[in-house]
């Protein structure tokens, strides 16, 4: 104690101080356009957002003591925490990339493309991404996570005058209990109404069980054809899970869908419980009258989804979850 209060009495009698600058490289539009893109994809790889994690910190709670929901509940809490802490993946499989780019117009997409391209083998060298992406025909894998489809690339032209870039990292075990459904279901008693909408929902949530790393997250969409249907229905990952529905009659289907669902027993990674589903996100799309398509995209408890607004020079200058 007396060695400190002598070191502050001596530091007080310093007239001048030399001022540290720190020196900040600065970077060309290229350099710093991978930095940026690098930095979201580390973070959408290692921290759920806050909404994701408010949400399943909130049912955690309601979750009996001492069962095995509980249970997994706090070790899916804890790999959050450690996944953090070490700046490591969330999960072993990072999944398919998905960018979604909102650009103004007289933006150059060939160039931004290649620029995401370079970020991906990137993040995948340093370990933000697992060397998941693989050849469909011979099951080669170039260690890099590029190849015909992938990273799957989706640009936006908006009136807004800055960039946006959304990422999904979309797991394939939720991938696989993802499904689309053709109404009328006579099996089901599903007709072409919301209803029928209803319990084909319902369906696909009890088939997945524990096998799409619940408690899951939903995102539909009701019609289109059987593509766009799938990729609209992706899309709705991207609202967040405390948001409202714009459409009444959806918004009172998503909510009953997440309780009614909730009931089911499934509960988290199908040990049962009462967290089967942190949310559902639904949309519509036109059809033609003969094809009533609903198109459920299942999301597990990592809920990998970002997003920046870059400034001018593309470096980050606002995170959007």
């Amino acid at each position: 104690m007396a060695k400190k209060a002598a070191f502050k009495k001596k530091a007080t009698k310093k007239v001048s101080v030399k001022k540290v600058v720190k020196v900040v490289k600065k970077l060309n539009g290229p350099q710093q356009t991978i930095e940026s893109l690098l930095e979201l994809i580390r973070i959408t790889s290692t921290v759920v957002p806050d909404d994701v994690f408010k949400a399943i910190e909130r049912n955690a709670k309601n979750e009996e003591k001492n069962t095995t929901a509980d249970y997994a509940m706090g070790i899916i809490k804890e790999n959050i925490d450690l996944a953090k802490y070490k700046s490591q993946p969330l999960c072993q499989d990072t999944g398919t990339v998905i960018f979604y780019i909102y650009h103004p117009a007289g933006f150059h997409q060939t160039t931004f493309k290649e620029l995401i391209k370079k970020s991906v083998t990137l993040a995948t060298k340093k370990g933000y991404l697992r060397q998941n992406s693989v050849n469909s025909l011979t099951g080669e894998n170039a260690g890099t996570n590029l190849g015909e489809g992938h990273p799957s690339i989706h640009f936006y032209e908006h009136k807004g005058s800055e960039v946006e870039v959304k990422l999904v990292l979309k797991g394939g075990g939720c991938e696989n209990v993802s499904a689309q459904y053709s109404l009328p279901n006579t099996a089901l008693s599903a007709g072409r109404d919301l209803e029928g909408v209803r319990k084909v929902i319902i369906d696909a949530v009890y088939k997945a069980q524990g096998k799409g790393c619940g408690p899951g997250a939903l995102g539909v969409c009701v019609g289109g054809d059987r593509a766009d249907s799938a990729y609209y229905a992706k899309k709705q990952l991207l609202r967040k899970l405390d948001d409202s529905n714009p459409n009444k009659d959806l918004d009172k289907l998503e909510k009953e869908i997440v309780e009614t669902c909730n009931k089911l027993g499934i509960g988290p990674m199908g040990f049962g419980g009462k967290t089967t589903l942190l949310s559902c996100k639904i949309t519509s799309a036109n059809r033609v009258p003969a094809s009533f398509f609903v198109t459920i995209s299942y999301m597990c408890w990592a809920f990998r989804r970002q997003g920046i607004v870059m400034n001018k020079n593309f470096a980050i200058k606002k995170w959007l979850y």
